[in-house]
């Protein structure tokens, strides 16, 4: 799923990562909320690999049948090359470099974009993160190789992800050295708000018209 850039060769991309049970499609109706500030982006929301159960067209990066955390930091282990190739595939079709690519993700597709980014070798513009968590703190901080600049926001009123989530992962990725700003959403349920929308299409803009 991919919308291309206005009138040109992009000059640079964002990468959107769905949620639990939804899809790439879905994720892009986020575009026209942030195409006005970034033109020459081209933007892809691929689907993650596994069909859902009880989600008819809807995809998870990996099973809730177990919410622990090692079923967690294991699931995105497992998603992540996919990710990554994604990435890598589709940075060389157009020619752009690791500082011309963001991440945003929602929900399953954060805990995605936080695992992958860090990862890389070279870094990316940045990752946007909405109602999600830091999937595999203990394992980031000792494979932590770039650290892309961050935004989280997340709904105060989230019965789906835990609110306390976005504060951890603030504590964990100061401490690590990271540039990270968070939104509190107040009576926020798990969703995006026109607030959230607004300050992730900023930061987009921000990040991608940076020169490298």
């Amino acid at each position: 799923m991919a919308t291309p850039a206005s009138g040109r060769d992009p000059q640079s991309m964002v990468i959107l990562l769905h949620g639990y049970g939804s899809n790439g499609a879905d994720l892009m109706g986020l575009v026209p909320y942030w195409r006005a500030s970034l033109p020459d982006t081209v933007f892809m929301a691929p689907n993650a690999p596994e069909v859902c159960p009880g989600a008819p067209g809807g995809y998870q990066w990996w099973s809730l049948a177990d919410l622990g955390r090692e079923s967690r930091a294991a699931g995105v282990r497992r998603a992540a090359p996919l990710v990554h190739g994604f990435i890598d595939m589709h940075r060389a079709a157009y020619d752009l470099p690791n500082s011309k690519v963001a991440l945003v993700g929602f929900s399953q597709g954060t805990m995605m974009a936080l695992h992958v980014g860090p990862r890389r070798s070279e870094v990316l513009a940045g990752i946007v993160g909405y109602s999600g968590m830091l999937a595999d703190a203990e394992e980031l901080q000792t494979e932590v190789r770039t650290k892309p600049p961050l935004l989280l926001v997340h709904g105060d009123a989230d019965p789906m992800v835990p609110f306390a989530a976005m504060g951890q992962a603030e504590a964990e990725f100061k401490a690590m050295g990271f540039e990270i700003s968070t939104h509190a959403a107040q009576g926020l349920g798990h969703s995006i708000d026109e607030a959230g929308l607004r300050l992730g299409g900023d930061f987009l803009a921000r990040q991608l018209h940076r020169v490298s």
